[in-house]
């Protein structure tokens, strides 16, 4: 049975991004430039060095970045239109990349370097979950052997997974999002066939979602020579992860019970557990840092060389932004999540009045939406029927969540306890695929 969990306790409304979640068997064939140093070695063998062995980068972005999603986005420093009426940027955001957009349209609202190839961290485990999530039904069990723990860089992050028992792939998927626990990455990736073949993947997915300035060289963010994203393509992650239901539910999770070892008392085996909490700190607090008002994830990270990176997901007034943050050069503790929280401020002002400098791009298998209002989408299990107005008028249709492969995301909203379906609606508005609806969490 999957361990009990505790969810965000305030209203919540969180829309998640408007994209397929589609599955890869092959590589596309348009492959993202190779970055250097090109890793030699094989990941397996690899992810055991030390976090020092990765180059550091460089001070300052290349003068030719990406341009995917606009020129815009392609160009060194800060990207925004500060036209009449739209707010300042904060001052004191000293992130090298950074990028703020409407989770919902695509719409860049402002970045930084959007498209700067830099150490992941743990944030690169969004493309993990996203790759790898739907292959197992989370009451899956595993029990741990030794080859499944093997090759975890020195220092992992780690949930504490041991040898010989065994955990159900929710209670892994918990390790990986609460705890960022490199063991559960590895565990999982053992079960998706070896790590190689997990990386092997990641790639071929990062390629399907567009996000081109990605190379995964080990599953779980560590650093690794040669491993790169950018904050950019960090938000293609959160935005295709959030159509998966499960996604949705363990990056907003706030703290879980997570099995322990098994002893034996009066001659029985009894198995305890442990609390694990969420180290989002704009999702679980800090003695520094409050709960932000509407978050519901996605992902932090922090390692030697990538600094402190994070990506996140909030909803205030019916919008709803996802924001991503790599490296603060100021070295105040929590940093990265107080300059999240400045950008989406900033977001959640601007939004509505700001000109673009830029779009979140669909992935290459999604084709150029021709649904029209009122077109029917297929439904999730269990889903209502209900009615939602757009620019052209009312849409109705079944509740749409992914299976593994294909189909429109549902969004999110949390005030804790079960997921229950409230409305649904496939329409668009001024967009290259259907936008999704609501879904909301409630209390028992």
């Amino acid at each position: 049975m999957p361990a009990p969990l505790q969810t965000i306790r305030r209203p919540l409304l969180v829309l998640s991004a408007a994209l397929s979640s589609l599955a890869l068997t092959a590589p596309v064939a348009l492959a993202a430039p190779s970055p250097t140093p090109t890793p030699t070695a094989t990941p397996s063998s690899s992810a055991s060095s030390s976090a020092g062995s990765s180059a550091t980068p460089a001070a300052t972005p290349p003068a030719n970045m990406s341009s995917v999603g606009g020129t815009r986005l392609g160009q060194a420093g800060t990207q925004v239109n500060l036209t009449s009426g739209v707010p300042v940027l904060p001052k004191d955001v000293t992130a090298r990349s950074w990028i703020v957009s409407d989770a919902e349209s695509g719409a860049v609202l402002a970045s930084h370097n959007a498209h700067w190839r830099l150490p992941p961290a743990s944030t690169l485990k969004m493309l993990f979950a996203d790759t790898v999530l739907p292959k197992f039904p989370k009451t899956t069990e595993h029990k741990v052997v030794a080859s499944d723990l093997a090759g975890m860089g020195t220092g992992s992050s780690l949930v504490g997974i041991k040898e010989g028992e065994s955990y159900t792939v929710h209670d892994l998927w918990l390790g990986v999002f609460l705890r960022s626990g490199n063991d559960a990455v590895h565990v999982l990736s053992h079960m998706n066939g070896g790590v190689a073949k997990t990386v092997s993947d990641m790639n071929a997915h990062a390629q399907d979602l567009q996000a081109l300035d990605t190379r995964v060289v080990t599953p779980d963010g560590y650093d690794e020579p040669g491993q790169v994203s950018s904050a950019y393509d960090l938000t293609l992650f959160a935005r295709s992860g959030l159509q998966k239901k499960d996604f949705r539910e363990y990056c907003s999770t706030v703290s879980a019970k997570f099995p322990g070892e098994t002893t034996k008392k009066k001659g029985k085996s009894v198995r305890g557990t442990f609390d694990i909490q969420n180290t989002n700190r704009l999702l679980s607090g800090d003695s520094d840092v409050s709960v932000y008002p509407g978050i519901a994830g996605v992902k932090n990270g922090n390692t030697t060389n990538a600094g402190a990176t994070f990506t996140g997901v909030a909803e205030r007034n019916g919008k709803v932004l996802l924001v991503t943050v790599m490296n603060p050069e100021k070295a105040e503790h929590n940093e990265v999540y107080k300059e999240a929280a400045k950008i989406l401020d900033w977001g959640f002002q601007a939004d509505g009045k700001v000109q673009p400098v830029g779009e979140l791009v669909a992935p290459k298998n999604v084709p150029q939406a021709s649904a029209q209002p009122g077109a029917t989408a297929t439904g999730e299990a269990g889903g209502d029927t209900s009615t939602k107005p757009s620019a052209g008028g009312s849409a109705s249709a079944s509740a749409a969540e992914e299976d593994s492969s294909s189909g429109v995301g549902i969004a999110l909203a949390v005030t804790g306890g079960l997921l229950v379906l409230l409305a649904a609606g496939v329409f668009l508005v001024n967009r290259r695929w259907p936008l999704p609806d609501l879904v909301r969490r409630r209390r028992p």
